[in-house]
């Protein structure tokens, strides 16, 4: 299955799985395309999902990961490299751009009360990039 097929595959299965969205028009754009599945999944409550649909997503989205270029966190230079004088400049880095793209052992995620992110599809939220 090749990347397309896969996003087909997964808007497809994420459809069926929302009784809200159920019939939604799929867009013929891949990036509208790419949108919805990313609003879809993003909206999506925790619940079982078929091993299938959990590894193609997997496949798809570890793709997506490749094809935007990862950064591990041995190339952030710390911000005593940029002329800071801070006490921690020698250990501290300040990362600006797309945190999906970090090759990290976590991200610190400021959730909401409930701790189950935002369910707003696109929202600006700090949730929503991640689970993209």
């Amino acid at each position: 299955m090749n990347q397309n097929e896969r996003l087909d595959y997964l808007v497809e299965q994420f459809k069926e799985d929302s009784v809200q969205y159920r019939n939604l028009i799929t867009p013929e754009d891949i990036y509208e395309k790419r949108r919805t599945l990313r609003s879809l999944m993003n909206i999506r409550m925790p619940k079982r999902m078929s091993r299938d649909v959990l590894r193609v997503q997997d496949e798809y989205l570890q793709e997506r990961n490749r094809e935007n270029g990862i950064v591990e966190f041995s190339s952030i230079p710390v911000i005593a490299a940029q002329g800071s004088n801070h006490a921690y400049g020698d250990i501290l880095s300040v990362w600006q751009g797309d945190i999906t793209r970090l090759a990290v052992e976590a991200i610190v995620n400021a959730a909401n009360s409930q701790m189950l992110g935002c369910f707003i599809p696109m929202h600006t939220c700090i949730d929503n990039p991640i689970l993209n």
